[in-house]
């Protein structure tokens, strides 16, 4: 039997996590869960185990995917087939993480879209035209129409549990664009499933026009920093070494 993870990366969220644990276990009472603590200094570390789940302690903010690799490593290492990442600020809502686990019947990573035709999320301006080019690119990259590239609402089968546990970018907007990269790169199967999306329980985004373009400029560069990482690395022969992850024959 496939045992499945749910991964909740945490940075300050003390006032939402709990109720997002609550609502996790609600929907997967039989899932393991694993909040990471990222560094934070608000009480996200004690609010979470006021919950009875596992939290893992980074040292210091590593962000989004340093806190998602080491809960691929912490899966890989406990006997977890599957993982399933959900944020802790309210956004993903527990109740479509079976969607995305049905999918991996046919798939090695399921993409939770918010502009699949679920839902109102909306996203104007520079943002918007980033999300639409790099959603456009990793189509064709991967074979599969995306249409939200960077959502991190995402579920991962046996091979990209195992490929992610190595490879698994810890750059910003690499936890997201270039995991697809390497993913497709490693011959995984990627596809969406329409999810809707929630805004965030607490706190409020930190948007604006300045910080929409250099989130454009990013977007465009996560993609060049992918292509050419790839690129080193098949030179310097690490496709091998990758392959073997897929294949199940190395172990973390």
């Amino acid at each position: 039997m496939e045992r499945l993870l749910v991964v909740v990366p945490a940075y300050n969220e003390a006032a939402s996590i709990g109720a997002v644990l609550r609502e996790v276990r609600e929907v997967l009472p039989d899932a393991g869960v694993l909040v990471v603590d990222d560094g934070s200094s608000d009480g996200t570390r004690e609010a979470a185990l006021a919950e009875g789940v596992k939290v893992l302690t980074l040292p210091f903010n590593l962000g989004v995917g340093g806190a998602m690799r080491a809960g691929f490593r912490y899966a890989v290492r406990n006997g977890y087939s599957r993982v399933v990442q959900a944020d802790a600020d309210g956004q993903h809502d527990p109740r479509h993480i079976p969607l995305l686990i049905d999918e991996l019947a046919d798939a090695d990573v399921v993409v939770g879209a918010r502009f699949a035709g679920e839902g109102d999320y909306t996203v104007r301006g520079p943002r918007r035209w980033a999300m639409r080019l790099l959603a456009s690119y990793l189509s064709r990259l991967t074979g599969t129409r995306l249409t939200d590239a960077t959502s991190g609402f995402r579920a991962s089968g046996p091979r990209a549990v195992q490929l992610f546990a190595r490879f698994y970018p810890v750059e910003y907007l690499g936890d997201t664009v270039e995991s697809l990269v390497i993913a497709a790169l490693a011959g995984l199967r990627v596809k969406q499933v329409a999810v809707s999306m929630r805004l965030r329980s607490t706190g409020r985004p930190s948007q604006t026009p300045f910080k929409a373009l250099v989130y454009l400029l990013r977007a465009g560069m996560a993609l060049v920093i992918a292509r050419l990482r790839w690129r080193s690395r098949r030179r310097l022969g690490l496709e091998r070494a990758v392959a073997v992850v897929v294949q199940g024959e190395d172990r973390v």
